[in-house]
């Protein structure tokens, strides 16, 4: 039988991934990974049958059509993520673990499941998912020390800066290459010294954090504020963690960046306020190609004549 592991190009879906490897070794298994925006991921398996699959941080709501033509085509499916899924199949070959709590992520539900063995990892993933308080509650019950726990952090800060990108070309690395750079580890801050890879991501996420922080609001309401970036590789990889520093900067206020893409449309990344994450997901699902979590969500193409209508919808709505 086939082996295919089918992740989220972040922090997150690779962390996820690591962990339940680091419990159950599969050297063998089929990759399927891309940007962080790349979730259709489940149609890049439309000729595979009666295999095993486990698929990480994709909206199942995303993937719906797909997964029911594997299902029907013998494969057997674990399917654990933290999206909005809507209603799960009912089958002997499918089991889900999805929980859409807007302080979880599919790293924190790896955890619980595998009860903690490789927590560390789940703890980058939390980070990574810019979900600071639970992973603090994580570290706290390892009681690591403020250093320890800010080198986690830094590497999810970093791993997922690398999942952000319009395509391939705009990452560092790929992300099934940099997933197994973190194979190479069972303890994270082993690979936070040793990773020549981690320093690469380090020198640009400063290079590229330090364009953007120059940024001003193109708007600033109560509720929220509005940021947009130049159709430009540097702008595109550093939106995730832009927006995570933003939400961070203002936590009462909900934050919206829009990005161009090279064919005109607009990538757009919403942040909920921390303190009330819920809403993004709701907001972006109204408009094409969006969605996300309630924390956080997107929207990939927005047509460029509907940025008015989507600033106007993201002041009301927080």
């Amino acid at each position: 039988m086939q082996r295919i592991d089918v992740f989220n190009g972040d922090a997150d879906g690779i962390c996820a991934l690591h962990q339940l490897r680091l419990n159950n070794p599969l050297p063998d298994a089929l990759l399927v990974t891309g940007v962080k925006r790349d979730i259709g991921l489940l149609a890049r398996l439309e000729d595979v049958r009666n295999s095993d699959i486990t698929v990480l941080d994709i909206s199942l709501d995303h993937n719906r059509a797909a997964l029911t033509s594997l299902l029907e085509r013998g494969n057997k499916i674990l399917y654990i993520d933290h999206h909005f899924s809507g209603p799960t199949p009912l089958s002997p070959h499918f089991e889900a673990h999805i929980d859409p709590q807007p302080q979880t992520c599919t790293s924190i539900i790896v955890d619980t499941l595998l009860h903690g063995q490789w927590r560390s990892w789940a703890i980058i993933g939390a980070f990574g998912d810019n979900l600071d308080e639970s992973a603090l509650r994580l570290a706290d019950s390892l009681s690591l020390d403020p250093e320890k726990t800010a080198m986690l952090k830094e590497m999810g800060i970093l791993l997922n800066y690398n999942g952000y990108g319009a395509g391939l070309d705009d990452l560092f690395y790929h992300p099934a290459d940099l997933y197994r750079q973190v194979s190479a580890y069972a303890d994270p801050l082993t690979m936070y010294e040793r990773s020549p890879a981690l320093r690469i991501l380090k020198q640009g996420y400063e290079e590229d954090m330090e364009r953007a922080m120059r940024e001003a609001p193109v708007r600033d309401s109560p509720g929220g504020r509005i940021f947009r970036l130049p159709a430009e590789p540097w702008a595109r990889r550093v939106a995730g963690v832009f927006s995570n520093t933003l939400a961070r900067q203002q936590p009462e206020k909900a934050h919206a960046l829009i990005v161009l893409n090279s064919d005109g449309t607009l990538r757009i990344s919403v942040r909920a306020p921390l303190s009330n994450r819920t809403g993004a997901d709701t907001l972006c699902r109204r408009f094409p190609s969006g969605g996300g979590r309630a924390a956080a969500a997107g929207i990939n193409n927005l047509p460029a004549d509907q940025a008015d209508a989507f600033m106007q919808a993201f002041t009301e709505h927080f």
